[in-house]
């Protein structure tokens, strides 16, 4: 477990050659090398993140390697900066995410339709409004190592609460990426999110990482991590290619 090394050091531990990403403004691209436009998967950090990191989580190698990954696949890989410096700027996050994929679907190698949304540990909470509410662009919902649910000492916004935001009525699939060695009150939050999905008969694709710490892609190197990542990366590439 590489625990010792700060985010912005740790690498991504599936070996993925580089894609050179293209920067525009708050989130940068990475385009495969394909023709016509391509679906796109939209990679959402975590947080809450301190104001001033000495680098940006879309310039982390985790990050880096997952917007490659989706590029070496056939699909567009998108990394974002937001806000996310503490409990009350969810919604400031989620405006900055929302306003990228926006203009990101503008992009003439961007198929517009076909969207989907990954987010990880804090950010979980921003998928809340698309779980409320899906675009008609969205193809699926990711998560890894997510958080669900309010904690004692964190109490998430009104909006951003995950499991509120599940209805019976949402159709589009979910993938899940579930460590084994989650913190107890992440894990709390993801089996009553599980409960209420199995309540509300939503679709749903669980990876689990039986092994696996909070934050697995960049602490725990080896193959059961490199599968989790792959699988996730096969079930949403699956649900936005159909």
């Amino acid at each position: 477990m590489e625990e010792d090394l700060p985010p912005w050091e740790a690498p991504f531990v599936v070996d993925v050659q580089a894609v050179e990403s293209e920067r525009h403004g708050v989130w940068d691209l990475y385009v495969p090398d394909a023709d016509g436009p391509r679906p796109v998967v939209v990679f959402v950090h975590g947080g809450p993140i301190p104001v001033d990191l000495p680098v940006s989580p879309r310039d982390w190698p985790v990050y880096q390697g997952y917007g490659a990954l989706a590029a070496r696949a056939g699909l567009v890989g998108v990394t974002i900066d937001h806000p996310l410096h503490s409990y009350d700027a969810y919604p400031a996050a989620y405006a900055e995410v929302f306003g990228a994929i926006a203009e990101a679907r503008t992009d003439p190698r961007v198929d517009g339709n076909r969207v989907a949304v990954w987010a990880f540990s804090g950010g979980g909470p921003l998928t809340s409004p698309l779980l409320q509410q899906p675009p008609t662009w969205l193809r699926c919902i990711a998560a890894s190592y997510p958080v669900l649910a309010s904690r004692p000492d964190r109490e998430l916004p009104d909006g951003f609460r995950p499991i509120e935001a599940l209805t019976p009525g949402f159709q589009l699939p979910i993938v899940l990426t579930r460590v084994g060695l989650e913190a107890p009150p992440i894990a709390k939050g993801v089996s009553a999110f599980l409960a209420a999905v199995q309540d509300h008969g939503v679709n749903i694709d669980i990876v689990d990482v039986p092994h696996g710490h909070h934050a697995f892609d960049l602490t725990d190197p080896g193959p059961e991590s490199q599968g989790a990542v792959n699988r996730a990366l096969g079930l949403v590439t699956a649900a936005i290619s159909r």
